[in-house]
């Protein structure tokens, strides 16, 4: 696809599946193959001219763009590969983030949206499962599939819009298309509440039933839980009015104010919510096939926990059972961080492949070409005039 082999699904929507893409270098990306049923001839063509725009979005919040076709039968978009959770499944497992971290985020997703709005694109359908959260930062992903949505939108009353009304403007709800920079002030909002009390404006059974909320103003938005340094902000961000909510950059502002109220540089709260990151696995290929010992196999170093070998020496004993072994196994029976991260290949390991935090791997060579390289250079040592 495009030059890459999917090596494995990560995700799926109403607009087609998301696969773990690897080029023959080694390269990773997020390769989203698009249903043909959500392109008609006018939306594929409004689709290919987004996608020129995404080309020239870049930023580090927000997903690389790697390629696409756009005109192929069977579409697909490649984006870079963020290996960490959305924030609606980290939310989900650990509770909601603290003050700093949630006024850090929204900081950083406000300056990931402003290169979007830089390069002549609203994002549209902002939400915490288009938010991963990785050890750098969060990573804005899906901001040129818009056109996309509205498609799925206007083909079926279920599925996607379902999805994304919970963090709809009311001029969006209202089926208005020509939308401001100020619809996604409202959706940070309302990213913003959701990180910081697990739950969003407005809820109901139904996306009919949140959208006739979302417009009725005498229905104000629940905000229960919201620290009170973050609730005039986020009131003013889920304003009716799209004229009242603060641009971007006041965004930013008012919530470094937030940090630095609180004792800190936005560096520093930058810092703490990204080691609110769980450990990240990326997936691997499985390695190619060879007969043992044929001049084919590559070769492989004995590994060694040099961290590990270190605390043995001062203890003098094994480690206690149900402690982390290298590359972050668990005894049998011990639920990891991310179960599904962990039964893929590589688990415990940090993009790329390095062992996790904390441990220090050693590549051994044999001892026979080690004992005749120190021969070698005792030889040279007699032998040289210096």
């Amino acid at each position: 696809m495009g030059g890459f082999a999917l090596v494995c699904r990560i995700g799926a929507g109403g607009m087609g599946q998301v696969y773990l893409g690897e080029s023959a270098a080694g390269h990773q990306a997020a390769v989203k193959v698009i249903k043909a049923s959500v392109l008609d001839e006018d939306t594929r063509a409004r689709f290919l001219s987004e996608v020129d725009s995404m080309r020239t979005v870049y930023g580090p919040f927000v997903a690389g763009f790697v390629g696409a076709d756009a005109a192929a039968e069977q579409p697909w978009l490649a984006v870079e590969y963020v290996p960490g959770p959305d924030l609606r499944t980290y939310v989900a497992g650990h509770g909601p983030l603290p003050l700093v971290e949630t006024a850090s985020l929204g900081a950083l997703l406000a300056e990931g949206l402003g290169t979007v709005h830089d390069a002549g694109l609203l994002h549209r359908d902002l939400k915490p499962q288009n938010i991963l959260l990785s050890e750098y930062g969060p990573k804005v992903i899906d901001f040129g599939l818009a056109v996309l949505a509205e498609r799925r939108t206007m083909l079926t009353a279920t599925g996607f819009v379902v999805g994304s009304v919970l963090c709809m403007p009311p001029e969006q709800a209202r089926g208005e298309h020509q939308l401001e920079r100020s619809a996604d002030v409202y959706a940070l909002g309302a990213v913003l509440l959701f990180a910081a009390t697990g739950h969003y404006p407005y809820e109901g059974p139904t996306w009919q039933a949140v959208a006739l909320k979302i417009e009725d103003p005498a229905t104000p938005p629940d905000l229960t839980g919201l620290p009170l340094e973050l609730d005039g902000l986020v009131t003013d961000m889920l304003a009716l009015d799209p004229a009242a909510r603060p641009t971007l950059p006041q965004v930013i502002g008012r919530l470094v104010q937030v940090i630095r109220g609180l004792g800190l540089t936005a560096l520093q709260a930058k810092r703490r919510l990204a080691d609110l990151t769980p450990e990240i696995v990326v997936p691997q290929l499985p390695p190619p096939a060879f007969e043992p010992g044929s001049v084919d196999a590559p070769y492989t170093p004995t590994i060694v926990d040099a961290t590990a070998a270190e605390d043995d020496e001062e203890s003098g004993a094994p480690a206690p059972a149900g402690a982390e072994r290298p590359g972050g196994a668990t005894e049998p029976g011990e639920e990891p961080e991310d179960a599904v991260a962990a039964a893929l290949p590589g688990a415990g390991l940090r993009p790329g492949g390095t062992p996790s935090r904390g441990r220090v791997a050693t590549a051994v060579r044999p001892a026979a070409p080690l004992r005749i390289a120190e021969r070698i250079r005792a030889a040279y040592a007699r032998e040289a005039r210096f």
